[in-house]
């Protein structure tokens, strides 16, 4: 199993587009695998026959865990030569090929102080092990499903579901670790949904956002002008291609604002704050597996019908699960738009270790008073969460206050 990302630790066979008996050569996609970012395409690293498929679809596999054996004829340890194909779990780019490690010395037979399933004898990983201990779950108890007999996550997850579906337990029953948290009240008829590789990392990245201290502040731009900046340039330069949206203009917007709001294109980075030179807009897009954030660097380069292009591309590969990593990483600052769900207004999360994240609401038609009168105006609702770490109320004031500005003065974003 590759390293596909920087913070992946391990990877899912999502599918096999290759089979046992099959020539590959180089090259060649062998598999698709849902890493903690997105689905990605595995490479055969070598030319061969695939001799053997070791991790089934729908698998979790640390990365450096062998997945495949390619027979390439060098006469490697496996049998027929084959030889396992994994990379080093330090760096996803280079692969290494390595032979099949011999089968370990069987264990000694049971005597009347050891059972056949004693705990030396128990096939799993690390991380199959840390589970085990968090449910308390007594592994010896657990039948493997992997290669070899290897207990693998999927065992661990059938076993919690079975002891939170049972009769309650016994006074003779393994008692859950104090660590473990009591699992949820289930009733006939729930279903346990395994979490996506996206839904577990993003978990994992919100509970981190959760350490930082957030504030907020909300405010409304008036944006007729912007609508109507909007029609005329998709009138005037729509040719087939991607028509601008609302978030193409924030994009722009925003990158515009940062570069004269250093502070707020920051990060939080323990014991010292980052201020980026590059401003690269994120833009949170949902998908079926769960919230993605590829990434439009250098924003304020780029002109609006360029971004417009490039997020309309991003936002396409981010829905069909095929960004890669550098999609989606290097974020300065991240825009969520709910808008087009109609949802008024709304708090965002901080995505780390950003210092802030833009939430927008719906375009309205709303009653407001100007020059004393009462008309009608077109707004729209930004509400800024920010990392008290990195930044202060009137900083963040101030920024959010230069793009009201450069949104109700939409000429602006084309400087």
């Amino acid at each position: 199993m590759p390293r596909l990302s920087d913070t992946m630790t391990e990877g899912v066979v999502g599918q096999w587009l290759k089979h046992e008996g099959d020539i590959v050569r180089r090259g060649d996609t062998l598999a698709e695998i849902e890493t903690d970012k997105a689905t990605m395409e595995l490479e055969a690293y070598d030319s061969g026959v695939l001799t053997r498929i070791i991790a089934p679809e729908g698998s979790t596999v640390p990365i450096g865990q062998p997945i495949a054996v390619i027979d390439d004829q060098t006469g490697g340890a496996e049998p027929g030569g084959g030889q396992v194909v994994s990379t080093a779990p330090t760096d996803g780019a280079a692969a290494a090929v390595a032979p099949t490690p011999a089968s370990p010395a069987a264990p000694p037979e049971a005597g009347p102080t050891q059972t056949p399933m004693a705990a030396a004898a128990v096939r799993a990983t690390p991380l199959v092990r840390k589970l085990a201990h968090e449910h308390g779950i007594d592994l010896a108890s657990v039948k493997g499903t992997g290669p070899s007999g290897r207990i693998v996550r999927a065992d661990i997850e059938g076993a919690v579901s079975q002891t939170t579906t049972s009769t309650p337990a016994s006074s003779a029953t393994v008692p859950a670790t104090p660590k473990a948290r009591p699992a949820p009240a289930t009733a006939e008829g729930d279903e346990q949904v395994p979490l996506s590789s996206i839904r577990r990392i993003t978990a994992q990245r919100l509970t981190e956002s959760a350490a930082a201290p957030h504030f907020y502040l909300t405010t409304v731009a008036d944006v007729d002008a912007l609508q109507k900046l909007r029609a005329e340039l998709n009138a005037e330069l729509f040719d087939g291609g991607p028509k601008i949206s609302i978030t193409d203009l924030l994009i722009r917007a925003c990158a515009v604002a940062l570069r004269s709001h250093i502070h707020v294109n920051s990060s939080w980075g323990g014991d010292h704050l980052i201020q980026h030179r590059q401003v690269n807009i994120g833009c949170a897009v949902a998908t079926d597996n769960g919230l993605l954030v590829p990434v439009v660097r250098d924003a304020d380069r780029k002109s609006l019908t360029e971004i417009a292009g490039e997020a309309h591309t991003l936002i396409e590969r981010a829905r069909a699960g095929r960004l890669t990593p550098d999609e989606l990483t290097g974020s300065t600052f991240t825009i969520s738009n709910l808008g087009m769900y109609g949802i008024d207004h709304f708090t965002a999360v901080i995505n780390p270790p950003e210092a802030a994240v833009l939430a927008v609401g719906a375009v309205q038609q709303e009653a407001v008073v100007r020059d004393g009168q009462l008309s009608a105006a077109t707004t729209l609702k930004l509400t800024l969460s920010i990392d008290h770490r990195v930044l202060d109320g009137a900083t963040a004031a101030e920024f959010l206050q230069a793009l009201v500005h450069i949104l109700e003065h939409p000429l602006r974003i084309m400087a």
